[in-house]
């Protein structure tokens, strides 16, 4: 079978990019008779797996520009990727995002994966304007009416598709995600403690981690907010919030959070913005954690909640969406709008020594459940089904 993929998201450093990315790798390394075909926009700026054939369609802007926010792939652009995937000839078609979907006026069938239903709940927190929402919502009903199947990372989201955009659920296949190869158990303590000292970490300091992005139903300012009660029962406590903090992603929050994070004076010298980190070096952090913290109102799937547990970090996630379907057992789950539940949470496990190792020994266990190999073979059978319904 030729599968044509889209890959305009291939260089985005974000979870689009990233998942696209690793699911490519894992789907060529197993080689069940399948052929595959990249599209890009521009030539991509990372490498390719082995075996992976590439085509350029030549837009004049990027995903990755048109991902900021600020500007937009016109309808030029669209036409051309339109046109080249048509022209691959393939027997089915993938969109691994649909935030980066194009029409494509052919009968290939289309597989589109829509991760979240994020914006349709939340539109006053993910769009700057009523305009941003509106278009959102035409270009999904266009991915939904070219899509003879749907792809999703978890069973929240797929509920999500179901009741919110109204697909029958038999139209819906299901896959999910792993970490990536620098996250595992790290036991080279010098390691850790040199990664703790470059970011100011003391020794005795209790590390609490954010990982992630800053728009702002993430609901960063929330954690920030629960900090001051958390170093009331647990002065050595500190948080490290990790992502970009250049404010130039899709209307994030940083200068709120910044703000947020210097009102209390006591919490102030507790909280520190590490920037952006790579990979090897932030498995080092989550390592030398107590816990990894998702405050977020809603997840499509939370990939940071996998990549943590598989250092053995337990997480402290939010009860809402995929993450109480992802964590299980290797963490404890807060209700994410209550302040105060959160701090309770961090003071729970920064308070019980014996909850803390059962959660870490947890935590590695149910990390082991989520492999891209896993995610591949799923994906292979939606491919399947795309192309032969019944």
């Amino acid at each position: 079978m030729h599968v044509g993929i889209d890959a305009t998201s291939w260089d985005n450093e974000r979870g689009f990019g990233r998942f696209t990315r690793s699911l490519v790798s894992a789907l060529a390394a197993r080689d069940n008779g399948f052929r595959y075909t990249l599209l890009f926009d521009r030539a991509p700026e990372r490498p390719v797996p082995e075996g992976v054939e590439v085509t350029i369609a030549g837009a004049r802007r990027s995903m990755s520009e048109a991902s900021s926010g600020t500007k937009a792939r016109g309808g030029a652009d669209m036409f051309t990727l339109s046109r080249a995937a048509k022209e691959l000839g393939a027997d089915l078609f993938f969109f691994p995002a649909h935030y980066s979907f194009y029409p494509i006026f052919s009968r290939v069938p289309k597989l589109v994966c829509i991760h979240d239903t994020i914006p349709e709940r939340f539109p006053d927190l993910i769009f700057p304007t009523k305009r941003n929402f509106m278009l959102w919502q035409v270009k999904t009903r266009l991915a939904l009416f070219q899509a003879r199947r749907v792809l999703t990372v978890s069973d929240a989201s797929a509920n999500d598709i179901s009741n919110i955009l109204k697909v029958p659920r038999d139209r819906i296949d299901v896959t999910t995600e792993g970490p990536f190869e620098a996250f595992g158990l790290i036991e080279d303590e010098a390691r850790i403690a040199a990664t703790r000292a470059r970011h100011d970490i003391a020794d005795g300091d209790r590390l609490l981690v954010y990982v992630g992005g800053f728009n702002r139903h993430k609901n960063v300012l929330r954690l920030i907010e629960a900090m001051p009660e958390i170093l009331a029962a647990c002065p050595e406590a500190r948080l490290a919030i990790v992502g970009r903090i250049t404010g130039d992603r899709f209307w994030d929050n940083v200068e709120e959070l910044t703000a947020g994070a210097a009102r209390d004076a006591r919490a102030s010298g507790r909280i520190s913005f590490t920037g952006e980190i790579d990979d090897g070096e932030l498995a080092e952090l989550l390592a030398g954690a107590e816990a990894l913290v998702l405050p977020s109102l809603w997840e499509g799937f939370g990939l940071p909640a996998v990549e943590a547990m598989a250092c053995g970090t337990p997480v402290l996630a939010s009860d809402r969406g995929s993450l109480p379907e992802v964590v299980g057992d290797g963490g404890l789950l807060f209700d994410p709008r209550q302040t105060e539940d959160i701090a309770q949470s961090a003071i729970r496990l920064l308070s019980e020594p014996e909850l803390q190792s059962e959660l870490r020994r947890n935590a590695l266990a149910r990390a082991k459940m989520f492999t891209w190999d896993r995610s591949a073979e799923l994906v292979e059978s939606a491919f399947r089904r795309t192309v032969s319904p019944t």
